[in-house]
Protein backbone atom coordinates (compact mmCIF):
# COMPACT_ATOMS: atom_id res chain seq x y z
CA UNK A 1 0.00 0.00 0.00
CA UNK A 2 1.45 3.38 -1.12
CA UNK A 3 1.35 6.57 0.24
CA UNK A 4 -0.27 7.81 -2.55
CA UNK A 5 -3.16 5.42 -2.26
CA UNK A 6 -3.74 5.68 1.22
CA UNK A 7 -3.59 9.33 0.91
CA UNK A 8 -6.00 9.53 -2.06
CA UNK A 9 -8.20 6.86 -1.27
CA UNK A 10 -8.31 4.89 2.31
CA UNK A 11 -7.67 8.04 4.06
CA UNK A 12 -10.93 9.97 2.46
CA UNK A 13 -12.88 6.96 3.50
CA UNK A 14 -11.60 6.85 6.87
CA UNK A 15 -11.24 10.48 7.12
CA UNK A 16 -15.40 10.38 6.72
CA UNK A 17 -16.57 8.01 9.30
CA UNK A 18 -16.43 8.94 13.37
CA UNK A 19 -12.52 8.56 14.60
CA UNK A 20 -13.37 6.20 16.81
CA UNK A 21 -15.23 4.08 14.23
CA UNK A 22 -12.14 4.10 11.74
CA UNK A 23 -9.79 2.93 14.77
CA UNK A 24 -11.74 0.00 15.15
CA UNK A 25 -12.14 -0.57 11.48
CA UNK A 26 -8.64 -0.56 11.54
CA UNK A 27 -7.96 -2.54 14.37
CA UNK A 28 -10.03 -5.42 12.45
CA UNK A 29 -8.26 -4.96 9.24
CA UNK A 30 -4.53 -5.50 11.36
CA UNK A 31 -5.77 -8.38 13.03
CA UNK A 32 -7.42 -10.32 9.97
CA UNK A 33 -3.31 -9.65 8.70
CA UNK A 34 -1.73 -10.95 11.87
CA UNK A 35 -3.62 -14.37 11.45
CA UNK A 36 -3.35 -14.74 7.54
CA UNK A 37 -0.41 -17.19 7.29
CA UNK A 38 1.99 -16.97 3.96
CA UNK A 39 1.16 -12.76 3.94
CA UNK A 40 2.36 -11.21 6.92
CA UNK A 41 5.89 -12.45 7.21
CA UNK A 42 5.95 -12.10 2.88
CA UNK A 43 5.10 -8.34 3.48
CA UNK A 44 7.62 -8.52 6.78
CA UNK A 45 10.57 -9.55 4.75
CA UNK A 46 9.59 -7.12 2.02
CA UNK A 47 9.52 -4.09 4.72
CA UNK A 48 12.17 -4.72 7.26
CA UNK A 49 15.46 -2.56 6.92
CA UNK A 50 18.64 -4.44 5.02
CA UNK A 51 20.07 -7.39 7.01
CA UNK A 52 23.41 -5.73 7.55
CA UNK A 53 21.84 -2.54 9.03
CA UNK A 54 22.91 -3.70 12.72
CA UNK A 55 19.99 -3.77 15.16
CA UNK A 56 20.09 -1.04 17.81
CA UNK A 57 20.28 -1.80 21.10
CA UNK A 58 18.89 -0.57 24.42
CA UNK A 59 17.91 -1.10 27.98
CA UNK A 60 19.26 -4.50 27.29
CA UNK A 61 16.85 -5.39 23.88
CA UNK A 62 17.74 -5.95 20.42
CA UNK A 63 15.78 -3.68 18.06
CA UNK A 64 15.66 -4.38 13.93
CA UNK A 65 15.01 -0.51 13.53
CA UNK A 66 14.46 2.64 15.36
CA UNK A 67 10.75 2.89 14.99
CA UNK A 68 7.96 1.43 17.10
CA UNK A 69 4.21 1.92 17.77
CA UNK A 70 3.50 3.76 20.38
CA UNK A 71 0.70 2.84 23.27
CA UNK A 72 -2.85 4.06 22.55
CA UNK A 73 -3.71 1.69 18.97
CA UNK A 74 -3.67 -1.84 20.25
CA UNK A 75 -4.72 -1.57 23.77
CA UNK A 76 -5.76 -4.84 24.25
CA UNK A 77 -3.20 -6.90 22.11
CA UNK A 78 -4.55 -8.50 19.42
CA UNK A 79 -3.21 -6.83 16.09
CA UNK A 80 0.15 -5.93 17.44
CA UNK A 81 2.12 -9.01 15.25
CA UNK A 82 0.68 -6.97 12.14
CA UNK A 83 3.10 -4.26 12.39
CA UNK A 84 6.31 -6.39 12.25
CA UNK A 85 4.73 -6.74 8.62
CA UNK A 86 4.36 -2.74 8.49
CA UNK A 87 7.77 -2.48 9.04
CA UNK A 88 7.71 -1.52 12.74
CA UNK A 89 10.48 -2.34 14.71
CA UNK A 90 9.10 -3.02 18.26
CA UNK A 91 4.79 -2.32 18.96
CA UNK A 92 3.66 -1.16 22.63
CA UNK A 93 0.09 -2.66 23.52
CA UNK A 94 -2.10 -1.20 26.24
CA UNK A 95 -2.51 1.06 28.36
CA UNK A 96 -3.28 -1.81 30.34
CA UNK A 97 -4.85 -1.36 33.58
CA UNK A 98 -5.46 -4.29 36.50
CA UNK A 99 -9.33 -3.87 36.13
CA UNK A 100 -11.03 -4.00 32.94
CA UNK A 101 -12.84 -0.52 32.39
CA UNK A 102 -14.93 0.97 29.52
CA UNK A 103 -13.10 4.55 29.51
CA UNK A 104 -14.42 7.87 29.01
CA UNK A 105 -18.09 8.76 27.36
CA UNK A 106 -17.84 8.84 23.61
CA UNK A 107 -17.41 10.92 21.65
CA UNK A 108 -13.85 10.98 22.69
CA UNK A 109 -11.59 11.34 19.86
CA UNK A 110 -11.79 14.45 17.54
CA UNK A 111 -9.49 15.22 14.37
CA UNK A 112 -7.63 18.21 13.33
CA UNK A 113 -6.47 17.77 10.03
CA UNK A 114 -4.94 20.99 9.29
CA UNK A 115 -3.16 20.88 12.27
CA UNK A 116 -2.13 17.53 11.64
CA UNK A 117 -3.39 16.56 15.48
CA UNK A 118 -5.74 14.29 17.15
CA UNK A 119 -7.50 15.07 20.63
CA UNK A 120 -8.75 11.95 22.87
CA UNK A 121 -10.03 11.47 26.21
CA UNK A 122 -10.10 7.81 25.66
CA UNK A 123 -9.69 7.11 29.41
CA UNK A 124 -7.97 3.92 29.09
CA UNK A 125 -10.35 1.44 27.71
CA UNK A 126 -9.08 -1.98 27.63
CA UNK A 127 -9.87 -5.70 28.62
CA UNK A 128 -8.14 -5.61 31.78
CA UNK A 129 -4.63 -7.25 32.80
CA UNK A 130 -5.77 -10.91 33.39
CA UNK A 131 -7.66 -11.14 29.98
CA UNK A 132 -4.56 -9.36 28.24
CA UNK A 133 -2.42 -11.60 30.17
CA UNK A 134 -4.07 -14.14 28.95
CA UNK A 135 -4.45 -13.27 25.19
CA UNK A 136 -0.53 -12.67 25.05
CA UNK A 137 0.17 -16.28 26.88
CA UNK A 138 -1.57 -18.04 23.09
CA UNK A 139 1.33 -15.72 20.96
CA UNK A 140 4.81 -16.39 20.76
CA UNK A 141 6.56 -15.06 23.82
CA UNK A 142 9.79 -13.13 24.57
CA UNK A 143 12.42 -14.33 22.98
CA UNK A 144 10.31 -16.24 20.31
CA UNK A 145 9.40 -12.89 18.35
CA UNK A 146 11.00 -10.57 15.73
CA UNK A 147 10.64 -7.52 17.20
CA UNK A 148 9.83 -6.83 21.10
CA UNK A 149 6.80 -5.93 22.81
CA UNK A 150 6.16 -3.39 25.09
CA UNK A 151 3.24 -3.25 27.76
CA UNK A 152 2.17 0.34 28.96
CA UNK A 153 0.23 0.17 32.30
CA UNK A 154 -1.55 2.57 33.95
CA UNK A 155 -3.78 2.98 36.96
CA UNK A 156 -7.35 2.00 36.99
CA UNK A 157 -10.03 4.40 36.91
CA UNK A 158 -11.60 3.52 40.39
CA UNK A 159 -8.48 2.90 42.14
CA UNK A 160 -7.53 6.12 44.13
CA UNK A 161 -4.06 7.49 44.75
CA UNK A 162 -3.81 5.77 47.87
CA UNK A 163 -4.68 2.68 46.23
CA UNK A 164 -2.65 3.11 43.10
CA UNK A 165 0.83 1.65 44.28
CA UNK A 166 -1.22 -1.69 44.73
CA UNK A 167 -3.01 -1.33 41.85
CA UNK A 168 -0.20 -1.00 39.54
CA UNK A 169 1.46 -4.08 40.69
CA UNK A 170 -1.48 -6.38 40.26
CA UNK A 171 -0.60 -5.29 36.69
CA UNK A 172 3.15 -5.94 36.76
CA UNK A 173 2.43 -9.65 38.19
CA UNK A 174 0.07 -10.27 35.86
CA UNK A 175 1.77 -8.72 32.28
CA UNK A 176 5.53 -8.98 33.28
CA UNK A 177 6.28 -12.49 32.01
CA UNK A 178 4.74 -11.34 29.06
CA UNK A 179 6.25 -8.34 28.29
CA UNK A 180 10.20 -7.59 26.68
CA UNK A 181 9.63 -4.39 28.56
CA UNK A 182 7.28 -2.53 30.36
CA UNK A 183 5.95 1.05 30.69
CA UNK A 184 4.50 2.61 33.52
CA UNK A 185 2.17 5.34 32.46
CA UNK A 186 1.83 8.15 35.27
CA UNK A 187 1.67 10.76 32.03
CA UNK A 188 -2.36 10.17 30.00
CA UNK A 189 -4.58 13.23 31.38
CA UNK A 190 -7.50 11.49 30.37
CA UNK A 191 -7.45 9.23 34.37
CA UNK A 192 -8.72 11.77 37.20
CA UNK A 193 -5.59 12.60 39.33
CA UNK A 194 -3.13 10.19 37.05
CA UNK A 195 -0.70 13.12 36.43
CA UNK A 196 -0.51 13.18 40.64
CA UNK A 197 1.71 10.59 40.55
CA UNK A 198 4.56 12.20 38.52
CA UNK A 199 4.73 14.59 41.85
CA UNK A 200 8.13 13.06 43.77
CA UNK A 201 7.12 11.46 46.71
CA UNK A 202 3.75 9.41 44.50
CA UNK A 203 6.26 7.94 41.98
CA UNK A 204 9.01 7.36 44.21
CA UNK A 205 6.49 4.88 46.08
CA UNK A 206 5.29 3.20 43.37
CA UNK A 207 8.52 2.42 40.55
CA UNK A 208 10.07 1.72 44.14
CA UNK A 209 7.43 -0.80 44.62
CA UNK A 210 8.07 -1.97 40.83
CA UNK A 211 11.39 -2.03 41.00
CA UNK A 212 11.41 -4.33 43.78
CA UNK A 213 9.18 -6.59 42.25
CA UNK A 214 11.25 -6.49 39.30
CA UNK A 215 14.38 -7.78 41.30
CA UNK A 216 12.76 -10.60 43.11
CA UNK A 217 11.67 -12.08 39.77
CA UNK A 218 14.21 -14.78 38.08
CA UNK A 219 14.23 -12.44 34.75
CA UNK A 220 13.70 -9.12 35.21
CA UNK A 221 11.85 -6.91 32.70
CA UNK A 222 13.32 -3.66 31.66
CA UNK A 223 11.26 -1.33 33.27
CA UNK A 224 10.36 2.53 31.43
CA UNK A 225 8.42 5.97 32.51
CA UNK A 226 6.54 7.77 30.03
CA UNK A 227 6.08 11.55 31.21
CA UNK A 228 3.53 14.50 29.99
CA UNK A 229 5.12 16.99 27.64
CA UNK A 230 4.10 19.50 30.23
CA UNK A 231 6.43 19.40 32.98
CA UNK A 232 8.54 22.51 34.28
CA UNK A 233 12.20 21.65 34.90
CA UNK A 234 11.72 21.55 38.18
CA UNK A 235 9.32 18.90 37.68
CA UNK A 236 11.12 17.13 35.10
CA UNK A 237 15.07 17.06 37.30
CA UNK A 238 13.04 15.62 40.67
CA UNK A 239 11.66 12.79 37.78
CA UNK A 240 15.09 12.07 36.97
CA UNK A 241 16.68 11.94 39.48
CA UNK A 242 14.11 9.64 41.25
CA UNK A 243 15.04 7.67 38.24
CA UNK A 244 18.58 7.64 38.10
CA UNK A 245 18.52 6.89 42.13
CA UNK A 246 16.83 3.58 41.30
CA UNK A 247 18.31 2.38 38.15
CA UNK A 248 15.30 2.63 36.07
CA UNK A 249 15.60 1.53 32.30
CA UNK A 250 14.57 4.13 30.41
CA UNK A 251 12.11 6.91 29.48
CA UNK A 252 9.70 7.67 27.05
CA UNK A 253 8.92 11.21 25.95
CA UNK A 254 6.52 12.16 25.63
CA UNK A 255 2.61 11.69 25.83
CA UNK A 256 -0.14 14.05 25.05
CA UNK A 257 -0.43 17.90 26.26
CA UNK A 258 -3.07 19.68 27.94
CA UNK A 259 -1.87 22.65 26.48
CA UNK A 260 -3.94 24.54 24.13
CA UNK A 261 -1.69 26.96 21.53
CA UNK A 262 -3.00 28.28 18.64
CA UNK A 263 -5.57 27.04 17.39
CA UNK A 264 -7.14 25.01 19.95
CA UNK A 265 -7.02 27.93 22.69
CA UNK A 266 -10.79 28.68 21.68
CA UNK A 267 -11.59 24.50 21.38
CA UNK A 268 -14.78 23.56 24.44
CA UNK A 269 -12.98 19.76 24.51
CA UNK A 270 -11.19 18.01 27.49
CA UNK A 271 -8.25 15.50 26.69
CA UNK A 272 -4.81 15.60 25.46
CA UNK A 273 -3.45 16.62 22.15
CA UNK A 274 -1.19 14.31 20.17
CA UNK A 275 0.26 15.34 16.77
CA UNK A 276 2.37 17.85 15.08
CA UNK A 277 1.57 20.64 18.08
CA UNK A 278 4.05 18.50 20.21
CA UNK A 279 6.56 17.49 17.82
CA UNK A 280 8.36 20.99 18.93
CA UNK A 281 7.37 20.40 23.42
CA UNK A 282 8.46 16.38 22.52
CA UNK A 283 12.11 17.27 21.29
CA UNK A 284 12.66 19.75 24.15
CA UNK A 285 12.15 17.64 26.55
CA UNK A 286 13.94 14.84 24.98
CA UNK A 287 17.64 17.47 24.24
CA UNK A 288 16.75 18.49 28.28
CA UNK A 289 16.52 14.76 29.51
CA UNK A 290 19.93 13.49 27.34
CA UNK A 291 21.85 16.40 29.06
CA UNK A 292 21.19 15.89 32.36
CA UNK A 293 21.14 12.19 32.76
CA UNK A 294 24.53 12.62 30.64
CA UNK A 295 23.16 10.05 28.10
CA UNK A 296 22.79 7.25 30.84
CA UNK A 297 18.79 6.96 30.52
CA UNK A 298 17.96 5.94 27.10
CA UNK A 299 15.23 7.63 25.63
CA UNK A 300 11.97 6.62 23.36
CA UNK A 301 11.04 9.91 21.50
CA UNK A 302 7.65 9.92 20.79
CA UNK A 303 5.13 13.14 19.83
CA UNK A 304 4.35 14.69 16.72
CA UNK A 305 7.02 12.77 14.54
CA UNK A 306 5.06 12.67 10.58
CA UNK A 307 8.07 12.59 8.54
CA UNK A 308 11.73 10.66 8.56
CA UNK A 309 12.94 14.17 9.29
CA UNK A 310 10.36 14.57 12.31
CA UNK A 311 11.77 11.27 13.18
CA UNK A 312 15.67 12.14 12.74
CA UNK A 313 15.29 15.38 14.89
CA UNK A 314 14.16 13.38 17.87
CA UNK A 315 17.40 11.10 17.63
CA UNK A 316 19.37 14.27 16.94
CA UNK A 317 18.17 15.76 20.36
CA UNK A 318 18.96 12.31 22.00
CA UNK A 319 16.21 9.96 21.95
CA UNK A 320 17.68 6.32 20.83
CA UNK A 321 14.20 4.73 19.54
CA UNK A 322 11.14 6.44 18.19
CA UNK A 323 7.53 5.65 18.26
CA UNK A 324 4.26 6.91 16.17
CA UNK A 325 0.80 6.70 16.56
CA UNK A 326 -0.97 10.17 14.97
CA UNK A 327 1.54 10.55 11.85
CA UNK A 328 0.37 7.22 10.90
CA UNK A 329 -3.19 8.12 10.92
CA UNK A 330 -2.46 11.26 8.36
CA UNK A 331 0.14 9.38 6.26
CA UNK A 332 -0.86 5.70 6.10
CA UNK A 333 0.31 2.32 8.04
CA UNK A 334 3.96 2.64 6.42
CA UNK A 335 4.88 5.51 7.76
CA UNK A 336 7.09 3.31 10.17
CA UNK A 337 8.93 2.18 6.79
CA UNK A 338 9.90 4.95 5.33
CA UNK A 339 11.25 6.07 8.74
CA UNK A 340 13.17 3.46 9.48
CA UNK A 341 14.90 2.31 6.04
CA UNK A 342 15.85 6.70 6.44
CA UNK A 343 17.39 6.40 9.80
CA UNK A 344 19.35 3.08 8.99
CA UNK A 345 20.73 4.98 5.97
CA UNK A 346 21.51 7.75 7.74
CA UNK A 347 22.57 6.49 11.51
CA UNK A 348 23.02 3.21 10.66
Amino acid sequence: MSAPFYKNFLKPLFFRMDPEKAHHLAVDALTLLSHTPGLRPLLAAWNRVPTEVKPVEAFGLSFPNRVGLAAGFDKNAVCWPAFEALGFGHVEIGTVTALAQPGNPKPRMFRFPEEGALLNRMGFNNDGAEAVAARLADMPGPGQRRIPLGVNIGKSKVASLDEAVADYRASFLALADHADYLVVNVSSPNTPDLRKLQEESRLSDLLGELCRLNGERAERRPILLKIAPDLSDVQLDGILEILMDLGLDGIIATNTTMARPEPFQDIDQAGGISGEPVEAMSTEIIAKIAKRANGELPIIGVGGIYSPDTAKRKIDAGATLTQIYTGMVYEGPFLAKRIAHFLAKELD
